[in-house]
C-alpha cells in the first residue's frame, strides 16, 4: 500500500512553488490533476514527466473507488488542484475521506492558499477568522448571509470577478454599508491588487472599475 500527497502549487507567480513539491511531483506514480491542460504547463516547465490523470468536481464521485485501489496495489499518487492548495474550494475532500476511510496514509504538503495573503494583507483581526469560500449562487444565499450577518469573526470569500458587484451589494444589505471589507485581487500575479474600505466604498470602486482575476474578500465580523 502507497501513499496519497496533497500537492498545493502556484496561484500565479511559479516561483511560489517548494522544492519538495517538485521532489513528490517527479518521484509520485501518478498525478491526479483538476484540468490536464492547466497543470501541464506547470509540469512542462519545471521538467515534470509524470502521468496525469483528470480528477475535478464532476468525475471525482466515480473515480474515487478507482483511485483507491491503485493506492493499495502500491501506486504513489500526487493530487493538485489548477492552483493553491486541493480540497480548498477544490477537490480533494473525497479523496482524503476515502483514504482515511481505508486506511491508506495521506501527507499535505505546505505551500500556496490564496486565502492566507488575502487575510493578512486586509488589516482586519486575523486571530480568530472563518473560511466560507463560494456562497450559494441562489438556493440558500439569503439564508447564509443573514447568519453571517451576526459573525463576529474575520469572515472569508471567495469570488468570481462577475459576481462581485452582486455579492458586495449583498454585504451591503445584509452587514451593513459601512462593514469594512478588503478585496484581493491576482494575488502574486503581475496586476496584484488589494481595495480596502467600507462594503460601499469597495462596491463603488469595482462599480466603476470591473473586476478581472481571481478574487478572495476578506469581510470584518460584526461588532
Amino acid at each position: 500500500m502507497s501513499k496519497l500527497y496533497i500537492v498545493p502549487t502556484p496561484i500565479g507567480n511559479l516561483k511560489d512553488i517548494t522544492f519538495r513539491a517538485i521532489e513528490v511531483l517527479k518521484e509520485a506514480d501518478l498525478i491526479l490533476a483538476e484540468d490536464t491542460r492547466t497543470s501541464g504547463k506547470l509540469l512542462k516547465h519545471f521538467e515534470i514527466s509524470t502521468h496525469m490523470q483528470s480528477h475535478h468536481m464532476h468525475n471525482e464521485h466515480k473515480t474515487v473507488q478507482s483511485i483507491i485501489q491503485k493506492l493499495k496495489a502500491g501506486t504513489t499518487v500526487a493530487l493538485v488542484s489548477d492552483a493553491g492548495t486541493p480540497a480548498i474550494s477544490d477537490p480533494g475532500f473525497l479523496l482524503s475521506r476515502a483514504c482515511i476511510e481505508n486506511n491508506i496514509e495521506i501527507e499535505c504538503l505546505p505551500g500556496a492558499t490564496a486565502f492566507v495573503p488575502a487575510l493578512v494583507n486586509s488589516g482586519l483581526p486575523n486571530d480568530k477568522f472563518v473560511f466560507e469560500g463560494f456562497l450559494p449562487v441562489k438556493k440558500g444565499r439569503q439564508t447564509r448571509l443573514t447568519l453571517l450577518a451576526e459573525e463576529t469573526r474575520t469572515m472569508i470569500f471567495y469570488e468570481s470577478p462577475h459576481k462581485l458587484i452582486k455579492t458586495l451589494g449583498h454585504f451591503c444589505e445584509y452587514f451593513g454599508e459601512d462593514r469594512q471589507v478588503s478585496v484581493s485581487r491576482e494575488l502574486t500575479k503581475m496586476f496584484e491588487e488589494t481595495i480596502r474600505g467600507t462594503a460601499k466604498e469597495v462596491l463603488d470602486y469595482y462599480t466603476n472599475k470591473p473586476p478581472k482575476g481571481e478574487i478572495v474578500i476578506i469581510a470584518a465580523g460584526k461588532k
